[in-house]
C-alpha cells in the first residue's frame, strides 16, 4: 500500500471536507465491492487448492483411502472427507 497525501490527489472541497473529521492521520479507502478480489485470487491460492481438492477426490476414486490422503496431504480425516462431499457436490451439479 502506497501513501499519497491528500493535497496531491482530492479536491480542494473534498480535503477540507475530510479534514473536519481527520486531521494529520493515515486513513484507508477501500476499493468498492464489485472492483475487491476474492480471497486467493492474486496470489493463485485459491486456484491451487481447488488444483489440490480435485487431486485429493481423484486419488480417493481411484481407491485411496482416507488414511493414504491424509498422510499424502498432511490433512486431518475430517479435512479430507469435507473436500471429497465439496469436490463431488461439484461434479454432479
Amino acid at each position: 500500500m502506497n501513501y499519497r497525501n491528500g493535497r496531491d490527489v482530492l479536491p480542494p472541497s473534498l480535503l477540507a471536507e475530510l479534514q473536519q473529521y481527520i486531521q494529520g492521520d493515515l486513513i484507508y479507502i477501500p476499493k468498492p465491492s464489485n472492483q475487491r478480489a476474492s480471497w486467493g485470487e492474486k496470489s493463485g491460492a485459491r486456484k491451487l487448492l481447488a488444483e489440490r481438492n480435485r487431486e485429493i477426490y481423484k486419488c480417493y476414486a481411484d481407491g485411496a483411502t482416507i488414511s493414504e490422503l491424509e498422510r499424502k496431504f498432511h490433512l486431518s480425516s475430517e479435512s479430507i472427507r469435507k473436500i471429497i462431499v465439496k469436490v463431488k457436490c461439484k461434479l454432479t451439479v
